[in-house]
C-alpha cells in the first residue's frame, strides 16, 4: 500500500478512514510479529511509514471531532 497523503485522508469518508486504520494496524501487528519471531522483514522502513500514516489518520479524526464540538457549542 502506498503512503496516504494528508489530502487523501481528508477526502475519505469517516467510514473509509476507520477501515484503512484497521488495515494499517493489522499490517503493523503482522510485521512486528514477524520481527519478534525472528523472521526477516523485507522492508523495515515500511513499519515507520505505517506508524506515521496511522498517526496522520488519528490526527485528522481528532481535528474533525474538535471542529464538530466547536460548532455545537456556538
Amino acid at each position: 500500500m502506498p503512503i496516504l497523503r494528508t489530502k487523501e485522508i481528508r477526502d475519505m469518508s469517516p467510514e473509509e478512514r476507520r477501515k484503512r486504520l484497521n488495515q494499517l494496524r493489522t499490517e503493523l501487528m503482522r510485521l512486528r510479529t514477524m520481527i519478534k519471531a525472528g523472521g526477516a522483514v523485507e522492508n523495515f522502513a515500511r513499519i515507520r511509514e505505517i506508524r506515521k500514516t496511522i498517526a496522520r489518520i488519528l490526527t485528522i479524526e481528532h481535528e474533525e471531532r474538535l471542529k464538530m464540538q466547536g460548532e455545537t457549542k456556538q
